[in-house]
């Protein structure tokens, strides 16, 4: 089928013009003026634009959290981003150790073949099209070996953690060696900013207290740490001439940090997401605070204000959702490919924060939403 769109304002990264676009099969095949097909069917695009497909830098499909998973696999999140305008999407692999014979010691802590085979088999049901990064969660002689292995596999980047104490986070000593290891390869370290030690003070003390509800889920996770953690991580970067990129990034102090970083040179990038330009604590004080529970929390609309700023100075590089959609209520069945299933979701953590699954959704809205209040207002 041969499709010919006529009269569109294309936008491109550097222009935006006025032409039709010629679709043989699934390949535009041409872009011009006053372009002709015998037997194409002719769609008048007069008065709408049309973009390349989104990129979204930062999503997590079939991830398991708190003992469910989250609610969208690489087919129905794929659907959700085909629908809002994403075409691609780029997904986290985590690091999974090898599984032996009882009685037998474990290869290193974690296995990278592995792990990317564990994930390639699930994304075989993709419906756009997707890459990979690689969670550096565990580190050793073996894993610093094996990391240049990755790009033989196409994935080029990894992901540290300076939060999650004792499961996601490894030391400073270790992230440092993982961005001399990265830059030697021609690959980018991400990182998730912030203090992991503070948030594990807090937590006990917040439940001790007896403060359950959501709203606790970010006093426990002081945007300081965010801002001392982004700084930290581009500390680290100049130090091992390495570049670095920052995800999802949700206080204004951090944009502050970022751009004193480039302004020194170190090659950092940063990203936010949707929720940290839109929402704030007071959305986790509602009676469906749950909903809004993702790491790391929002924060206020000052931090809103600022990131926006970022966004729109180039200090800020990338939104991106970090889509990890739970459900609210998992113990209503809902229909998949014709079949009721039940995913437990937010209601795990309905008298603990610390219970409720991180994350929510975002990769169907991301464009519209931007292109909405990021261009035409």
């Amino acid at each position: 089928m041969n499709t010919l769109i006529k009269n569109a304002a294309i936008v491109t990264a550097s222009d935006t013009f006025e032409a039709d676009i010629l679709v043989e099969g699934e390949t535009i095949s041409q872009i011009g003026k006053n372009l002709q097909h015998p037997d194409a069917e002719i769609v008048d695009a007069s008065g709408k634009f049309i973009t390349p497909g989104g990129v979204d830098p930062h999503t997590h499909f079939d991830l398991p959290m708190f003992g469910t998973v989250s609610s969208d696999d690489h087919y129905t999140g794929h659907k959700a981003a085909a629908f809002g305008g994403t075409t691609t999407a780029m997904d986290f692999v985590p690091l999974t150790p090898t599984p032996l014979p009882a009685g037998e010691g474990r290869r290193g802590e974690g296995d990278f073949k592995y792990s990317v085979d564990l994930w390639m088999e699930k994304a075989q049901k993709a419906a756009i099209d997707y890459s990979f990064h690689m969670n550096l969660t565990k580190f050793n002689d073996l894993i610093a070996k094996e990391i240049p292995s990755l790009v033989d596999m196409g994935i080029t980047t990894l992901k540290v953690f300076t939060a999650y104490n004792g499961r996601l986070r490894i030391d400073d000593g270790r992230i440092f060696k993982a961005l001399r290891i990265a830059k030697d390869n021609g690959m980018l370290v991400m990182a998730h900013c912030e203090n992991g030690d503070v948030i594990e003070t807090l937590i006990p003390e917040a439940l001790a207290a007896g403060h359950t509800s959501p709203e606790y889920h970010a006093l426990t996770r002081p945007a300081w740490g965010a801002v001392e953690a982004t700084l930290r991580m581009a500390a680290m970067a100049e130090q091992a001439d390495a570049p670095v990129y920052i995800v999802h990034m949700n206080v204004g102090g951090e944009v502050d940090m970022l751009k004193y970083a480039r302004e020194r040179g170190v090659k950092a990038m940063g990203e936010t997401c949707p929720q940290y330009l839109f929402f704030t604590i007071d959305h986790l004080r509602r009676p469906d605070g749950a909903k809004w529970i993702c790491s790391p929390p929002m924060r206020t609309e000052k931090d809103n204000a600022r990131l926006w700023e970022g966004v729109h100075d180039g200090t800020l590089q990338t939104i991106g959702t970090d889509h990890c959609p739970f459900f609210f209520d998992g113990t209503k069945p809902i229909l998949y490919e014709g079949k009721k299933i039940a995913i437990p979701g937010k209601e795990l953590g309905k008298d603990d924060f610390t219970k409720i699954p991180n994350g929510l959704p975002g990769i169907q809205d991301r464009m519209p939403i931007l292109w909405t209040c990021g261009v035409r207002a």
